[in-house]
């Protein structure tokens, strides 16, 4: 365990870079013809393309949740939504200098199975029709297990999906009520063995550490009881407590939450639990057993990040569609619109739902490639002609983190410890010249705490 000195000194704010800059210093809206010019670049290169499709409606509210979500028992909002998707894909379309090949393809929320299944195939035909599917894909949804049917697995399994994630967070019933995510057990136990009987080949499981009136009895129960299930991939993310950002965490009693020193605990066990049931760490809270492909790519090298997740696929170009839903060009990133309202009112206009971005410089490329390296290889090797880049902010940073156990540093080799693993938002930030430069404002960014 990561002692508890440490852990105080760590538990800092940080960003969890799923991309690099963080959102926070994308610098306004690029210009349209630059971001179609860069985007339609991109989508000629060789290698397939990587699809996410934000579908942001949700029944009920779960308190925790930080994502971009609509709250509403009104399915009637579903298809004049598609409808939207489907206009952006094709403004997409127009750009294209060729017929796309999609090798990645994300359903994500929101809660993806709030829309029927009839809306959801009308939605994907109306997205694959006219397109090239990879020989290799990686088609995958988010589903809650309470609404996921077993029409929803057949009719996504029927259109190539093979994965599915299921956010069941907590299994215990005081937890789950405080949070608003009551699903009992067996509608649990019936959302996998459905989609295991229906042919997917891979089952995720989301669970959260850190959240109010957990307990390491708590944990250890939510654990055991996951491992029953033996899905070949559980996320046990850390509970981001971010009120000023969403309001439902507002409805907390921060007293209930775990403090730092209980939250590592929770952490440490549940992750003792996964490993000693097969589950081998993928880095950055996944953890999945040895005969899937998260694990097989971290082995051989191929592991890749991005908006998405963890992922066997490194595409040139993800493209995001639907509300606030983010595209990323590796040379460039853009996000659409945050609110249904200004999305809708941008696809009536005739324009690309963009509302920020950022075109990343040479400086921007050799951080991102840094940060990249750690949360895939768990090290990477700084090259010498950004050492005078690195030595203002980065070197001395190192160097601190070395001292404190998080990593080693052989010449020019950085390689994390078993502490360095847990703490990486901390190691990847030494590489965040973006954040260094912004110093300690208080109008700056604000982000979670690392632990």
């Amino acid at each position: 365990m990561i002692p508890l000195s440490l852990l105080h000194r760590y538990n800092v704010p940080a960003p969890r870079y799923t991309s690099y800059p963080t959102v926070p210093f994308w610098n306004g809206l690029p210009h349209p013809e630059k971001w179609q010019q860069t985007f339609s670049e991109r989508a000629a290169q060789p290698g397939g393309m990587s699809l996410y499709i934000h579908l942001p409606f949700c029944e009920s509210l779960c308190t925790y949740c930080g994502c971009n979500k609509k709250i509403t028992t009104n399915h009637g909002v579903e298809r004049e939504y598609l409808d939207a998707v489907l206009k952006e894909w094709n403004m997409y379309r127009a750009i294209m200098p060729q017929k796309p090949l999609i090798r990645e393809l994300h359903l994500g929320g929101g809660t993806p199975t709030f829309f029927s299944p009839a809306h959801l195939e009308t939605l994907l035909h109306g997205i694959l029709d006219g397109c090239d599917i990879h020989p290799d894909p990686s088609f995958s949804f988010e589903g809650h297990p309470n609404n996921t049917t077993a029409e929803h697995l057949q009719t996504l399994y029927n259109l190539g999906f093979r994965r599915v994630s299921y956010g069941v967070q907590d299994h215990n019933p005081q937890v789950q009520h405080i949070i608003n995510r009551i699903q009992p057990p067996e509608k649990v136990m019936e959302a996998v063995q459905t989609a295991r009987a229906i042919g997917y080949t891979s089952v995720n499981f989301d669970l959260i550490y850190g959240l109010p009136l957990q307990t390491p009895q708590s944990i250890a129960g939510t654990i055991r009881q996951s491992i029953t299930l033996q899905p070949d991939r559980i996320a046990f993310y850390s509970y981001a407590h971010v009120p000023w950002t969403s309001k439902a965490q507002r409805l907390f009693d921060e007293n209930d939450l775990p403090d730092a020193a209980t939250k590592m605990e929770l952490y440490t066990l549940g992750k003792t639990l996964l490993m000693e049931h097969g589950y081998q760490d993928i880095g950055m809270d996944h953890f999945a057993l040895p005969h899937d492909e998260l694990n097989l790519a971290r082995h051989n090298g191929s592991l890749h990040r991005n908006f998405m997740g963890y992922t066997t696929q490194n595409t040139p170009l993800l493209l995001g569609l639907g509300v606030s839903a983010i595209s990323d060009a590796g040379i460039a990133f853009v996000q659409n619109h945050k609110t249904l309202h200004d999305y809708y009112q941008s696809l009536q206009a005739g324009q690309l739902p963009v509302a920020k971005g950022y075109f990343l410089d040479a400086e921007d490329m050799a951080m991102r490639q840094y940060i990249l390296d750690l949360s895939c290889q768990d090290k990477t090797t700084l090259q010498p002609d950004h050492i005078d880049l690195l030595e203002e902010f980065t070197l001395p940073e190192l160097r601190r983190l070395e001292q404190d156990g998080l990593l080693t540093i052989v010449k020019n080799e950085i390689t994390l410890t078993n502490a360095g693993k847990h703490l990486l938002r901390n190691v990847c930030k030494a590489f965040d010249q973006h954040l260094w430069h912004s110093g300690t404002n208080d109008n700056g960014p604000q982000f979670s705490k690392a632990v």
